[in-house]
């Protein structure tokens, strides 16, 4: 058999490939923040799906995570349904406004403007999450969109101590949060870093929640809200217009399929690129046994196959409704094997032999939370506002932090964005399209069992799910997933990047003398993983070591 009929790529599917699973003997919710989980455990224990609770927590980490999330951002939810089979995902990506072009965060020389796409309303897309929100609580939901978003507004309203974490990310933005009064007079106290214990009480954006839970999506993209929000943005310097958030839909798109050595993946497609990236992974890899090779073996061609797939991501990738992508192609077998024979066996293949290109990377201020409800549903969803507090803009009155994802467009061909990367045409800014993204909200099935998970990190995003995928075909549970120390390559930098303790001092030196430049970068991530066993039964659910959420199951 050649070795690529071990990996047969579906580019669409309806239906997972272990549809008549049996339901779970108990639900289980793993988010980033403790009051996230217990929001959505909340929801589960009166009666509601994991549907519910997803809304549930995705609003509640509105609150309580503004750095990482919220509603003046958007996301990605991949939703499972478990009586038929049903996968799709909910694409509640935020767009660039109407009159956004190609040039607008260049002077009048073509200079890129430092920080006009990260800091204030003018970085700020149309946010996507409120209309994801009520989206899902109506067509997948059980319970009705104000009971789901009930405790997000009593967060938003009793308020909520202030945690370490929460106070060290307002301590790196304290500066751009000052420039925005309406941002500064909720997180700041008397415009300085409130004390770790300092209660948090947010008023209006308990008005904004209880608008959306009232009259669904006009509650924020018409009306009142609208209006507070769209006057700000332009009187900051934005460009938003009351059609801009008129216009807005959410889009439901196809989940992107494969299948590695008999697990089955259900990842996110276009416009993230995370799905694609880890199924070509995935498929270059089946064509080697990672389990009779050395450490250092594995790591080698684990890297080899990330930069190849993130060469084409750079190359190809972009929003559906705007770019042409040769995805089933890219997810072949026949592909992955042509891509093999360029992997020599015992040395680095330098980035730049392969044909250049320039690629994005995006925002490392996301979050990511899997739910599993007792009837087998789960939903697998990843949410963000870009960089930290995203633009730090609130429109007076309405407690909204907006976004700043028009970063993750490119300015301009050539010049690298906030982090440091440069982007291509392909991913340009034009009205109403939507910035490339890297998260991978994904499930993962064997005939044994199956794994719920994603993780926050911006261009790091799809390795640590493929290393959390290629840990649970290994026999990994939630916890093992989470934990697991991490290393990445992306083609460019051409560089690997590596969690301390991921490789051993031997296998440094092993990769060393096939050619990779290495590097340690601290930690990264903060993964939200379920896993459930069949054979067993067992249920187990598991939040990062590195973060501060917490995981429930009952």
């Amino acid at each position: 058999m050649k070795a690529h009929a071990l990996f047969l790529s579906l580019l669409v599917s309806t239906a997972s490939a272990f549809a008549a699973a049996p339901k779970p003997p108990q639900a289980a919710v793993a988010s980033a923040h403790p009051l996230a989980t217990q929001a959505g455990m909340e929801i589960l224990d009166e009666g509601g799906n994991a549907f519910d609770a997803a809304v549930a927590v995705s609003a509640a980490l509105s609150v309580v995570e503004p750095y990482s999330s919220g509603i003046g951002g958007g996301g990605l939810w991949l939703l499972h349904r478990n009586s038929d089979g049903f996968d799709t995902l909910v694409d509640g990506r935020e767009y660039a406004p109407g009159s956004a072009s190609a040039d607008m965060y260049q002077d009048k020389s073509g200079n890129v403007i430092p920080r006009a796409s990260m800091d204030g309303p003018l970085s700020a897309a149309i946010p996507g999450m409120p209309a994801a929100l009520v989206y899902m609580a109506q067509k997948y939901g059980k319970l009705g969109l104000a009971k789901d978003l009930g405790p997000a507004i009593k967060l938003a309203r009793d308020g909520f101590p202030l945690d370490q974490r929460f106070h060290e990310r307002l301590q790196g933005k304290q500066d751009v949060l000052k420039r925005w009064p309406a941002a500064a007079a909720v997180f700041l106290d008397h415009g300085e870093v409130p004390a770790v214990g300092w209660l948090l009480k947010q008023p209006d954006l308990a008005e904004t929640f209880e608008l959306l839970a009232k009259d669904g999506d006009a509650g924020f993209y018409q009306g009142k809200r609208a209006r507070q929000m769209v006057d700000g943005v332009k009187a900051g310097g934005g460009i938003w217009t009351l059609d801009d958030l008129k216009d807005y839909k959410v889009v439901e798109r196809k989940p992107l399929t494969g299948d590695y050595r008999g697990m089955h993946i259900v990842s996110a497609p276009p416009p993230s690129s995370g799905g694609v990236v880890l199924i070509e992974i995935l498929n270059i890899l089946a064509g080697y046994d990672l389990g009779k090779l050395d450490h250092a073996s594995r790591d080698h061609y684990t890297l080899e196959a990330m930069r190849y797939a993130y060469h084409d991501r750079a190359d190809y990738l972009g929003d559906p409704d705007f770019v042409q992508m040769p995805l089933e192609r890219l997810m072949s077998g026949d592909y992955a094997a042509t891509l093999r024979k360029g992997i020599l066996p015992d040395k680095a293949t330098p980035s730049s032999a392969l044909p250049p290109v320039t690629m994005p990377q995006l925002g490392n201020n996301t979050t990511h939370y899997s739910v599993l409800d007792k009837d087998g549903n789960r939903v697998s969803g990843t949410v963000t506002v870009n960089f930290s507090f995203g633009s730090c803009f609130m429109a007076p009155d309405t407690g909204v932090v907006l976004n700043d994802e028009m970063d993750d467009f490119s300015s301009k061909p050539g010049v690298p964005n906030g982090y440091g990367l440069v982007g291509n045409s392909a991913n340009a800014i034009a009205p109403h399209k939507r910035p490339l993204s890297s998260m991978t909200p994904s499930f993962l099935e064997k005939p044994d069992g199956i794994a719920i998970l994603g993780t926050p990190g911006g261009s790091r995003i799809i390795t640590m799910v493929l290393l959390g995928a290629l840990d649970f075909y290994d026999g990994g549970d939630a916890r093992s997933i989470v934990s697991l120390p991490r290393f990445h390559h992306q083609y460019l930098p051409d560089l690997v990047e590596y969690e301390h303790g991921a490789l051993s001092d031997a296998e440094i030196a092993s990769l060393q003398k096939m050619g990779y430049t290495l590097a340690d970068h601290g930690e990264w991530g903060n993964m939200q993983a379920i896993t459930w066993d069949y054979k067993t039964g067992k249920v187990s659910a598991a939040s990062d070591p590195r973060g501060i959420g917490a995981a429930m199951v009952h």
